[in-house]
């Protein structure tokens, strides 16, 4: 018969297991009644939105670095939050999270709120986020269910209905294991069992603390949970960006509107991308030629082509749109990524 899988098995895993990551109090320091900045914990879960730990781990000591506290990034601007920003995607997390910051530092004294409902409130925090920051921060019981509790309530049950229409059925699984004591311990415990043991392909069954209780592993399925809906092909849409070098070496570029795909972030003009050929609107009069290849990119939702059209303009010559920044002041690093893909392809 099948052991219960408990909370206090897991959390006894974790006090051995536990990642070290940048954001984070270890276990042993939180028996020491050190508790995580709530600062931390917020910032590391707007980047981890979407988002390898990988990925965020230089982002995340950049900016808090640069920005220790909630004021400091409150007061920080907008230019230089989306720049650093900047290759790590999904770049409406970067404005919600300027919104969030001024909103914390001048509501709410430069404090997070302690509760989930209230923390409901802020720009860009929904409710994984915000029972994340709520758990971790503040240790309150709550459920937090990421992609990685959703594997492992998945396969603990032997449950093959498909995400994401199982979200509230694995969420309940997840709320009745949420403990009382150490409540953000184990939220973090539960996301690093899924994270290195009850990975997507190839589990390692044979160390998991709670192997003899999932129903996945006695059925001999856990490797074909949790089930998902086929997605829909991603269609393909088309672009053209121009890329104007003026005879001293400055670069033209742009601001992107705020609202929309890559908004408020530095770029090189371009059309609108659609997914028939694109209308040609260049920013300024010039005689473009056309590089060879394409700057390819996808995004959440569909592919994006770029055609790249390049061109070397002379001093005298205004810009329809766009402005011209100077070469010792161009760092393509302030780039999203599909525009460094556009330079690149002009470099060669």
């Amino acid at each position: 018969m099948r052991e219960q899988a408990t909370a206090d098995a897991l959390l006894e895993w974790y006090d051995h297991n536990a990642r070290v990551l940048p954001w984070r109090i270890s276990p042993l320091d939180r028996a020491r009644d050190i508790w995580p900045d709530p600062y931390r914990v917020w910032m590391s879960e707007i980047m981890l939105q979407q988002t390898t730990v990988a990925a965020v781990k230089s982002y995340f000591e950049a900016f808090t670095t640069r920005w220790p506290t909630v004021k400091d990034l409150a007061a920080a601007e907008d230019a230089d939050v989306m720049a650093a920003w900047a290759g790590l995607g999904y770049y409406a997390r970067a404005r919600n999270l300027l919104k969030c910051a001024r909103v914390v530092a001048q509501e709410f004294q430069g404090q997070f709120p302690r509760d989930r409902e209230t923390l409901l409130t802020l720009p860009g925090v929904g409710p994984y986020t915000a029972a994340a920051i709520a758990s971790i921060a503040f240790d309150a019981s709550e459920t937090v269910l990421d992609g990685n509790v959703e594997r492992v309530m998945a396969r603990l049950h032997d449950d093959h209905s498909p995400l994401p229409g199982a979200k509230a059925t694995f969420t309940e699984y997840a709320a009745a294991l949420t403990p009382k004591e150490r409540p953000g311990d184990y939220a973090q415990a539960v996301m690093d069992l899924g994270a290195t043991i009850c990975s997507p392909k190839n589990p390692a069954c044979g160390l998991c603390p709670w192997r003899r209780s999932c129903a996945a592993w006695e059925a001999g399925t856990a490797a074909e949970l949790p089930k998902k809906t086929p997605k829909k092909k991603k269609p393909t849409r088309l672009g053209i960006a121009y890329l104007a070098r003026r005879v001293d070496g400055a670069w033209l570029l742009e601001t992107r509107p705020e609202s929309g795909l890559l908004g408020g972030m530095l770029g090189w003009p371009g059309s609108e991308w659609g997914e028939e050929p694109p209308v040609e609107n260049a920013p300024i009069r010039a005689e473009w030629k056309t590089l060879e290849g394409e700057a390819r990119h996808t995004f959440t939702h569909f592919h994006l082509r770029l055609t790249v059209k390049t061109a070397l303009v002379p001093m005298e010559r205004a810009p329809h749109r766009g402005a011209f920044v100077e070469e010792e002041e161009f760092d393509r690093e302030n780039l999203p990524t599909v525009m460094r893909k556009a330079f690149d392809l002009l470099k060669g």
